[in-house]
């Protein structure tokens, strides 16, 4: 065999390999609490005293309920067809329904109301069994599915707030460790930080967005930049907890948001920007001029749509989003230090945000040195990470340099006492105060002169920054090196841009548009404005000032 027969048999086995490895992973690691709850099935769930959850002002988001439940016996009912016909008359089914359910071997019928329950009993049917069952409800149903996961048929939480905080909402040893929660309780109640209504905005943005640019997927994250309190965090699609063995789909239990990673494109930009000032590198009016490419060897990096801009400042860079000159800060940088503020901005482990199976990734490929991969990261293609972790490194720069960790339980109720979350932010600062004055600064030109004008709000200062970048074919689980056609879309603002009152990504997958200036810059745009809107946050300035 011919030595080239024998590198490309090789390549197909080891990619066959790979594909394997990656399918053993995700089903026994990442999806293995879907298949051991579907397992179990959803019949007989003893929730006990389970713990409920609730939005931050008492919303009830899975709380523990009685059904009530009709069975028969099919072995002692004198005529079926008379069962069926009085039961579906008082359940309002029809007959040939209740008789299948009579037929079959697991036989039950869910009870409404009370009265349905009562009239029931008055029948006095030789067969038919009332009875109630304690089960984990979820009132909001598919709202906020992703956050708040579902307790499987054996009783216990899976994904999200209900597999994380399992022991919590059980009684199980529920916050042992504090001495204030030392006697037995049954389980705790938890209370998050997230607002009802600003989650209401996000999930009905990206409902909008499917109808209006066909999204594959979508997520949107509200965070306070100076707590790291999540206020909003939204998927699409979502499912229905109380029907969780019903979805097909199992891969949208998954909470996208925290549990998959992404390129994020030149929302990155910012970030690479803060490093090279940090350093004294660069400044915002430092210029370079662009020819529309950078190349590597063999690889050659062009600008979108392989345009040409000439003379630019660093400012400018970020208004055009101009990959060269991302790639001129982080040569100025130098890919040593570019690693190293890679590293301090968190994106090689998880935030340790309270959601179950949070991912990371190690960027094994960018740490391998090879110079096109910091090309290509500094303005954030080939450089994986999760929403949840961009968003973090981000909080950096609206607050004063210092990152928060992001968190979804404000408080934890046992027994009647409350134990409130603290927030946390790092001790050190990620970047100088000053460097991420002048990054804001940044970020506002951009609004106001560049590709984000769609961002602008009347009477407030907007920071933010666009992102489009290619989806690979790994990503989509195609097994060929390369990009698609495919791309994910996205929008990193804060707003009053000078006193943040939240940090906000839009991340929309493979919508119907060229670029995010006509897709996540507006999703970005109509929340923000609902939010400055319900929190009553006073505008910067009035319009006719300017």
């Amino acid at each position: 065999m011919k030595r080239w027969r024998v590198y490309v048999v090789a390549f197909v086995f080891f990619v066959g390999g790979a594909i394997i490895l990656n399918r053993l992973f995700v089903i026994q690691i990442l999806q293995s609490g879907y298949y051991r709850a579907l397992a179990m099935g959803q019949q007989g769930i003893n929730i006990g005293e389970r713990g409920n959850i609730f939005f931050n002002k008492g919303e009830p988001l899975a709380i523990n309920s009685v059904r009530k439940l009709a069975s028969f016996d099919i072995s002692k009912i004198i005529d079926k067809d008379v069962v069926a016909k009085s039961v579906g008359s008082i359940l309002k089914i029809n007959e040939k329904e209740v008789l299948k359910v009579i037929e079959n071997d697991n036989p039950e019928i869910v009870i409404n109301s009370e009265e349905e329950y009562n009239n029931l009993k008055k029948l006095n049917i030789s067969g038919l069994t009332l009875s109630e069952k304690d089960i984990r409800e979820y009132p909001q149903e598919a709202f906020a599915s992703q956050v708040v996961g579902f307790v499987g048929g054996e009783g216990v939480g899976q994904y999200g707030l209900e597999g994380y905080y399992e022991d919590i909402l059980r009684g199980k040893s529920a916050l042992e460790e504090d001495s204030m929660f030392s006697t037995s309780f049954d389980g705790s109640d938890i209370y998050l930080t997230i607002d009802y209504k600003i989650q209401d905005f996000a999930e009905k943005a990206l409902e909008e967005a499917k109808n209006s640019l066909n999204i594959e997927g979508g997520q949107i994250i509200v965070m306070d930049p100076t707590t790291g309190r999540i206020l909003a965090l939204a998927n699409f699609p979502n499912f229905n907890p109380n029907q969780y063995s019903k979805e097909k789909n199992f891969n949208v239990f998954q909470n996208t948001a925290v549990q998959k990673l992404f390129e994020p494109g030149s929302i990155f930009k910012p970030l690479t920007m803060a490093a090279a000032i940090d350093q004294g590198k660069i400044t915002p009016e430092t210029t370079y001029t662009d020819s529309g490419s950078v190349s590597s060897g063999k690889w050659t990096i062009y600008n979108f749509g392989k345009k040409s801009y000439g003379l630019k400042t660093m400012t400018q860079v970020l208004e055009n989003s101009i990959n060269t000159g991302a790639v001129f800060a982080e040569k100025q940088l130098g890919n040593d230090l570019f690693l190293a503020y890679v590293k301090k901005f968190g994106l090689f482990e998880p935030t340790g945000i309270d959601l179950q199976k949070e991912a990371s990734s190690q960027n094994a490929e960018l740490k391998k040195g090879y110079e096109v991969s910091y090309m290509t990261a500094a303005f954030g293609q080939g450089i994986e990470l999760t929403p949840i972790q961009m968003l973090r490194a981000y909080s950096a720069i609206p607050n004063g340099g210092k990152m928060v960790k992001p968190y979804v339980v404000d408080k934890i109720v046992t027994g009647g006492k409350a134990k409130i979350i603290s927030p946390q932010a790092d001790k050190d600062p990620v970047i100088s105060q000053e460097t991420a004055s002048k990054v804001v600064k940044m970020m506002v030109s951009v609004v106001d002169n560049g590709f984000a004008k769609k961002a602008k709000i009347p009477g407030y200062y907007i920071a933010g920054k666009t992102g489009t970048a290619q989806i690979s074919f790994s990503a989509i689980n195609e097994a060929k090196s390369g990009y698609s056609d495919k791309t994910w879309q996205t929008f990193m603002g804060f707003a009053p841009a000078f006193s943040p009152k939240f940090l906000m990504l839009v991340k929309l997958d493979n919508p119907q548009s060229l670029t995010a200036e006509y897709s996540s810059v507006p999703v970005f745009r109509n929340v923000a404005k609902e939010i400055l809107d319900y929190l009553e946050i006073p505008p910067d300035y009035e319009e006719n000032e300017l």
